[in-house]
């Protein structure tokens, strides 16, 4: 076989494969009123509203799947997932990002529902002591991720005033600064709960807003992640936490989105795309060339690479992959098997399709299947549909952006300027 059917076959497959996993969650869906929610995985009760396990990263990702077949029935289901949000805000609710009232927002201005955005965003605000919202400081819970979703929902002002207090509260480093970002003496470095996730919204808020003191911030808590790094000059690769958060349960090294290289290049994509200074591509390259030297997506070890995911599996490496493809061409192969790994892994029968990750640490323990975008369809059917539209016409967007992750800066002339006017 000729390798260019082989890439055929592979595009056909996962573009069958994302349909059947928008087709799946059509299938999990549960009326309520006039609209559609969802539990965060098969067996589930109770219906989920977030942005990482629930309906609102459920309804981006149909979203997604709406422009890209032209299926009156995704479309139809994310305007019905988006109708029971609306109808579902609580102003005392969780104001974060991932699993509250900021990521609602997002998926709301994203559908066009900008009054119903404003009343989140204003329970969000009413919420604001002035310094934190609760005991977690970073981007799922804290205040990074409540500015990146003020900022990605249209509220600058409230974005801004999200992460001004880390200007009080950055702790000096031998060669930058970080932050505690938990009631408890552990300092996270990565993007999830760790100092780059703060870094990220620091420096996306402060460059929308024109604030350098902002950006310079931004830069020093880089200049303390890098200082960390254990595989240069030709990787890049930093622990966890130190002291070590959990080690009974959490790995000293990762290499997804969360936690490790995948998710740190996407920090360092941004830089370049503010700065434009090659040094910041010279570490997303580092980035890039663990990932692909780890040995994932096989799973070597029990703990070691147990998930299909967006935010800690291989759908979070296949959506940096893609960004690579799309700024620089080049070798695709690794991506190209990331794909081919996905399509190994899909559960498949009359309901659509699903993937089921393991049971962290143990030999054989598959979980149930997930619907939303941190570890499920949702967050999966995204990164195989731009896939498709990346290898077939080298379209390299998503039809809604993340709040966390930089557009591609394009041989269109796409820029991450003008994506946030």
């Amino acid at each position: 076989m000729h390798a260019s059917d082989g890439d055929r076959i592979r595009i056909e497959r996962a573009e069958e494969l994302a349909a059947g996993a928008a087709d799946w969650l059509l299938a999990t869906a549960r009326p309520r009123g006039t609209g559609l929610e969802w539990t965060a995985r098969a067996g589930a009760t109770e219906p989920d509203t977030s942005l990482y396990r629930g309906a609102a990263g459920i309804v981006l990702a149909l979203r997604e799947a709406h422009q890209h077949f032209a299926d009156e029935r995704y479309g139809d289901a994310a305007a019905r997932g988006a109708d029971a949000l609306a109808a579902d805000i609580d102003p005392h609710g969780d104001a974060s990002l991932y699993f509250g009232l900021a990521g609602t927002a997002v998926t709301l201005r994203s559908l066009g529902r900008d009054a119903v955005t404003r009343r989140a965003l204003d329970a969000v605000r009413a919420q604001f002591d002035g310094e934190r919202w609760n005991d977690m400081y970073e981007l799922f819970v804290g205040n990074a991720g409540i500015g990146l979703g003020a900022l990605h929902a249209g509220d600058l002002d409230l974005a801004v005033r999200a992460v001004t207090p880390y200007l009080r509260t950055a702790d000096p480093t031998p060669a930058g600064v970080n932050w505690a970002v938990r009631p408890s003496p552990p300092r996270s470095h990565h993007i999830a709960h760790g100092t780059l996730g703060i870094v990220y919204a620091l420096l996306a808020i402060g460059t929308a807003a024109g604030r350098e003191d902002l950006v310079a911030l931004a830069a020093a808590g880089a200049a303390d992640v890098v200082s960390r790094d254990e595989a240069g000059p030709d990787g890049f690769v930093v622990p966890h936490s130190d002291p070590p958060h959990r080690p009974d349960i959490i790995e000293r090294y990762s290499y997804g989105w969360c936690n490790g290289p995948a998710g740190d290049a996407q920090v360092f994509r941004l830089f370049h795309a503010v700065t434009g200074d090659p040094a910041w591509t010279a570490l997303v390259d580092r980035c890039w060339s663990t990932v692909v030297r780890s040995g994932l997506p096989a799973r070597i070890r029990p703990g070691f690479w147990d998930n299909n995911g967006r935010c800690c599996g291989t759908a979070g490496v296949l959506a940096l992959g893609c960004d690579l493809m799309a700024e620089r061409g080049g070798d695709h192969a690794f991506t190209d098997g990331l794909v081919d790994d996905l399509i190994t892994h899909a559960t498949v029968d009359a309901d659509g399709a699903r993937w089921s990750n393991y049971e962290p640490r143990a030999e054989h323990s598959d979980l149930p299947a997930e619907t939303g975008w941190a570890m499920g369809n949702a967050g999966i059917l995204r990164e195989l549909l731009r896939y498709v539209r990346l290898r077939r016409r080298g379209e390299p967007g998503y039809a809604v952006d993340w709040p966390d992750h930089p557009p591609v800066a394009s041989r269109l002339g796409e820029t991450w300027q003008r994506s946030q006017s």
